[in-house]
């Protein structure tokens, strides 16, 4: 029977649910600007590093938060979409918000919020959104917390984007590419010009490698700091179930440290975040002590990225859900696993370019077992199956259940293959669910 505080969170998440969903974005600010007002505006009691880009953004984000907590500084850190916990989003110190701590500052601030509303729909205009409501929420609880730093990822965009409301100290951008199109412009351009909006004027800023066109957008904008040109990573190696790297950072040097994350990408990554740091605790003055790093990254991990969830046989779960993101994770398992046989369970959502993703896992894989995610946006596996037909990759099954798909997986498996289950973050965390699950019962 479920305790009387997880009913009141089960009835919170409904309340919120209710609203208009987060991929249903209205690009606007005022709303979230209101509501955060009308709160006694919690995200200004806290420094931010806020971040934005198309790929890559909560791996960097979890590494410049390890980064920071090991300096001492008490973190919170704002991501999504959740795998299994909607709790997730919101972490104090590394750790996913209490239920009760999330309830009260709901409870708290539903009257507040409630007024914005009324206030809304009598111009005309709709209600607050789910993640305009989750975001203001989330920043008082910071506020309460209280916190030194918050580590904040856009939901989309970065302009009018609901988190745009604080102002960063360190404004990073990790790679940007299309994704979005409907609601971030056709061009790389046109959705650099929307993710540039959260500089501010006194922000720092960094960046990962980008395309010319979105580093020619981001220049215009502030005096950037860009991986490959001002600092970068060297030496980068597969060891173990993770990457040994060097990172010449702005302050100081990082010869061979480790991570225990896999592909070549999560150490570019982890240069961002190192950079990121440099710039937000010292100007970019002052190198991060060795030991510290070392530690920090050691201890980095990021669920759902390229994540392995068994090793007999070999199965790793990857949310990439758009063609650039499925070519990095390609890259990766070759950088990782050279010569050995992939099969993937693949799915994706309706409103994503499934019929590149298509081309995509077929240049990745050997075989793939096509899948659906869960929730009403996925795509069902029989279309997302006409999208492979023309395509030269062996089709094994096509299966609505992401959970029969990956018993599928492990029995197609050999000793020198590797499972890989990506195409959708709202599949690999029911995956991930169904196998912890599993484990507590075993």
């Amino acid at each position: 029977m479920a305790s009387k505080q997880s009913e009141s969170m089960e009835q919170v998440l409904a309340e919120l649910y209710a609203r208009q969903p987060e991929n249903q974005v209205r690009p606007r600010l005022e709303p979230t600007q209101r509501a955060v007002q009308i709160l006694g505006d919690p995200q200004t009691n806290y420094r931010i590093i806020h971040l934005t880009g198309t790929n890559g953004k909560t791996s960097t984000a979890r590494i410049i938060e390890r980064i920071l907590r090991e300096h001492g500084l008490r973190t919170g850190r704002l991501t999504s979409p959740h795998l299994i916990h909607f709790n997730e989003r919101i972490a104090l110190d590394g750790e996913m918000v209490a239920d009760e701590v999330f309830v009260e500052a709901y409870l708290e601030a539903k009257p507040l919020l409630e007024i914005v509303d009324a206030q809304l729909v009598a111009e005309g205009e709709a209600r607050l959104t789910f993640f305009e409501a989750m975001t203001a929420v989330a920043f008082q609880i910071f506020s309460d917390a209280p916190i030194d730093v918050l580590v904040l990822e856009v939901g989309m965009g970065g302009e009018w984007d609901s988190t745009n409301v604080a102002d960063a100290d360190v404004a990073v951008f990790t790679p940007i590419d299309l994704d979005h199109q409907k609601s971030l412009g056709n061009t790389i351009a046109e959705i650099a010009a929307t993710k540039a909006g959260i500089i501010k004027s006194d922000s720092l800023i960094v960046s990962s490698p980008q395309h010319p066109d979105a580093e020619e957008v981001l220049r215009e904008r502030g005096q950037v700091l860009f991986s490959g040109q001002d600092f970068g990573v060297t030496d980068i190696s597969p060891d173990g179930f993770g990457v040994r790297f060097s990172v010449q950072g702005i302050a100081g040097e990082y010869p061979h440290v480790w991570m225990p994350m896999l592909g070549a990408h999560q150490a570019q990554n982890a240069a961002t975040a190192i950079a990121a740091v440099e710039l937000f605790l010292g100007g970019g003055q002052r190198s991060i002590a060795d030991e510290v790093l070392r530690q920090a990254l050691a201890d980095t991990v990021s669920p759902g990225r390229l994540h392995v969830i068994e090793k007999d046989p070999l199965v790793i779960l990857d949310g990439a859900h758009n063609p650039h993101g499925i070519r990095s994770l390609r890259e990766a398992l070759r950088f990782h696993f050279p010569g050995r046989e992939l099969i993937g369970v693949v799915a994706t959502l309706a409103d994503k370019d499934w019929a590149e993703s298509a081309r995509e896992f077929a240049q990745t894989f050997n075989r793939v077992i096509i899948t659906q995610a869960p929730g009403p946006r996925a795509l069902a596996a029989e279309e997302f199956a006409t999208a492979f037909a023309e395509l030269d990759i062996e089709i094994l099954d096509v299966v609505p259940s992401a959970i029969e798909a990956v018993d599928l997986l492990r029995g197609a498996l050999g000793d020198t293959s590797v499972g890989v289950v990506t195409g959708s973050l709202y599949m690999v965390g029911e995956v991930l669910a169904s196998v912890r699950e599993n484990s507590e019962d075993e």
